[in-house]
């Protein structure tokens, strides 16, 4: 270990945070902060996120196919219309995180998406017109808890309605899907995502 990176038994040098979990050094090493641009994979990033709040995210993660069931594959047209019934379904979940306020949220935010979607022409759009240049952000390391960036979103988001979009969860989300590479120089996966975040193609109209 040298610094905040680990590298493993086969040389790969990897970000500190997964620890031996392999399911979270596999979330690591193949999802987080690879670009993404699906809305179903976004709302379901920023409900994650939300519900998140006050926990760890290996908790969330252990528990995202179970939540997945439980929202129907965060479909933001099908969540939208869940009611009171869903509610005390999803309350009744012991595999997910029964928070009423996040359940609530999520519900909510669902319609906020479809709002959103249907102004810029898609969830996506609306999202990657908050990416950073890279001269507006500091050091990667130590990696901020949030940026000028994530709070105008965080921002915004609020005053559309959306709820649990701190300006914390907002930048977490910001790793989560690719638009800011947080992983450390000198971490394997730092050039990938790099890679990656130059060849994609960003949503527009």
């Amino acid at each position: 270990m040298s610094g905040n990176l680990v590298t493993d038994d086969d040389g790969v040098v990897r970000c500190w945070w997964p620890g031996e979990h392999v399911d979270y050094i596999a979330y690591h090493d193949d999802e987080w902060g690879r670009p993404t641009t699906d809305d179903t994979r976004l709302f379901e990033k920023i409900c994650l996120e939300g519900f998140q709040a006050g926990l760890s995210w290996l908790t969330i993660l252990r528990k995202r196919e179970a939540f997945r069931m439980a929202f129907a594959s965060f479909d933001a047209a099908t969540v939208a219309e869940f009611g009171p019934e869903d509610v005390d379904r999803l309350l009744g979940n012991s595999d997910i995180v029964r928070h009423s306020g996040k359940i609530q949220s999520a519900i909510n935010n669902a319609a906020r998406a479809l709002e959103i979607a249907d102004e810029f022409g898609s969830l996506a759009t609306y999202i990657w017109s908050w990416e950073p240049t890279s001269k507006s952000r500091g050091p990667v390391d130590p990696i901020p808890a949030h940026t000028p960036e994530s709070t105008a979103l965080s921002r915004d988001l609020k005053r559309r309605g959306w709820t649990f979009v701190g300006p914390t969860t907002a930048y977490a989300f910001m790793q989560a899907m690719g638009m800011v590479n947080d992983h450390l120089h000198g971490c394997t996966f730092h050039a990938v995502v790099e890679a990656e975040h130059s060849a994609l193609v960003r949503p527009t109209r």
